[in-house]
């Protein structure tokens, strides 16, 4: 069985239906400065029931592919966002 990757981020855009745009943290120590810098990407995660809203902090699951960009369903909300 193949190992299924766990993103957590933040949600910063509602693209859709059933579809969230998610912000992903990371820090990374820089090859030559030897500093701690912060990395940014964004996914594309499957909310079925549209439960999710902007400023949420999520836990998604890998899946297969369900569009051209998108191949994370939601798995958990851990924060809610202030609204």
């Amino acid at each position: 069985m193949a190992f299924k990757r766990e993103i957590q981020g933040i949600v910063v855009q509602k693209s859709g239906d059933k579809t969230i745009s998610i912000l992903v943290e990371r820090k990374v120590v820089h090859p030559r400065y030897r500093k701690i810098v912060k990395r940014f990407k964004k996914y594309l995660v499957h909310d079925e029931k549209n439960e999710v809203k902007i400023g949420d902090t999520i836990v998604a699951l890998e899946c297969r592919p369900l569009s051209k960009r998108k191949a994370f369903r939601l798995k958990s909300i851990v924060l809610r966002g202030v609204e």
